[in-house]
């Protein structure tokens, strides 16, 4: 029980920096390195299938990511760029903190559910894997869209 609460706990904390992170980048910028980082930091999580405690079966592993490729559907649709002056910003939008804890209830919902159905190691091994499905693919949309809009300047650029 100490483990859900405390997971639960650190869940609620992450969050809530994902979206101080995000309200303070869209003051700045935006640019591919912040776009592809985030994913890449997070990929260093991976090493706990090193340990055989973590480690779920491939059923799982596609099972975790599609459901993380899914929920990325709604930090897809409220994630906006727009072009100001030369610069690419992203917008906040209002929905995304919404969004973000909505998604972060139906995790932990589903955490305390599975808990009970299979080992601590295997349920995080599986959330990590949601997690990462659900940035890695939100992040590339992201990517994508960046990569239009910067398509677009230069357009504009040689035009002038």
């Amino acid at each position: 029980m100490f483990w859900v609460i405390a997971s639960t706990i650190v869940a609620a904390f992450m969050a809530t920096m994902m979206i101080i992170v995000r309200l303070k980048a869209s003051q700045q910028p935006a640019s591919v390195k912040k776009i592809i980082l985030p994913p890449v930091f997070m990929s260093t999580g991976a090493l706990m299938f090193v340990f055989p405690v973590f480690r779920v079966a491939w059923t799982q592993v596609i099972e975790a990511l599609v459901v993380g490729m899914i929920f990325s559907v709604f930090l897809i649709k409220t994630s906006k760029f727009e072009i100001k002056g030369k610069h690419i910003y992203l917008i906040p939008s209002k929905a995304f903190v919404f969004i973000l804890f909505g998604l972060l209830a139906i995790r932990l919902l589903a955490k305390t559910y599975l808990g009970t159905k299979i080992s601590l190691g295997e349920t995080s091994g599986m959330f990590f894997l949601l997690a990462f499905g659900m940035i890695a693919t939100w992040r590339v949309a992201m990517l994508i869209k960046f990569k239009k809009l910067e398509r677009e300047i230069s357009n504009h650029a040689s035009l002038d």
